[in-house]
């Protein structure tokens, strides 16, 4: 099961659209920590969870919530999974996937520009302002806390058979229940 880390971005819907714009959404200050740390332990806990649905077009969140029922293995998606020292210390495996920043600029742009409705000149203009400094802030020393680096040098079935291998040697050593 899959809980990404922008659902728990904090609801803007108090202030003006247009301000909404300015907001640095790339600051650990705008994801709801406490909310995700709680849902993350219920998960845990073997409890369903009612994970929210964030509009990143109107940066609020949606009305309704994804029930999401627990799994036994609970992959925790986002940028700032390894910021928050509460929400690291509930993960068994820790990973960190390096992305050059040339990369990291061409996703985002294609992200924003296809899925999100903005202009190449807000997307460079927010790149320039906050997520290149956020980046370095709080997403980079997050390295220092993984268990496994990826690389984007590798391609995806690569990094993608790593991970298995590495997540199943971890979890048969921390869970032996569910070893293979």
């Amino acid at each position: 099961m899959l809980i990404d880390i922008d659902s728990y971005y904090r609801s803007l819907d108090g202030m003006p659209p247009a301000d909404r714009e300015r907001v640095n959404f790339d600051h650990p200050d705008m994801i709801d920590f406490p909310l995700l740390i709680s849902q993350l332990r219920r998960l845990l806990a073997g409890q369903a969870i009612e994970k929210p649905v964030y509009d990143f077009a109107a940066h609020t969140r949606k009305n309704g919530t994804e029930q999401v029922e627990p799994g036994a293995i609970i992959v925790v998606e986002g940028i700032l999974a390894l910021a928050h020292p509460e929400l690291r210390h509930l993960f068994d495996l820790k990973v960190f996937v390096d992305v050059p920043e040339d990369v990291r600029l061409a996703r985002r742009l294609n992200r924003d520009l296809t899925e999100r409705g903005r202009t190449a000149e807000s997307v460079l203009a927010q790149y320039e302002a906050t997520v290149r400094p956020m980046h370095r802030e709080f997403v980079e020393p997050g390295k220092a806390f993984a268990d496994l680096v990826l690389h984007d040098g590798t391609t995806a079935s690569q990094r993608g058979a790593v991970l298995l291998d590495r997540a199943r040697r971890e979890l048969a050593a921390r869970r032996p229940a569910l070893a293979p």
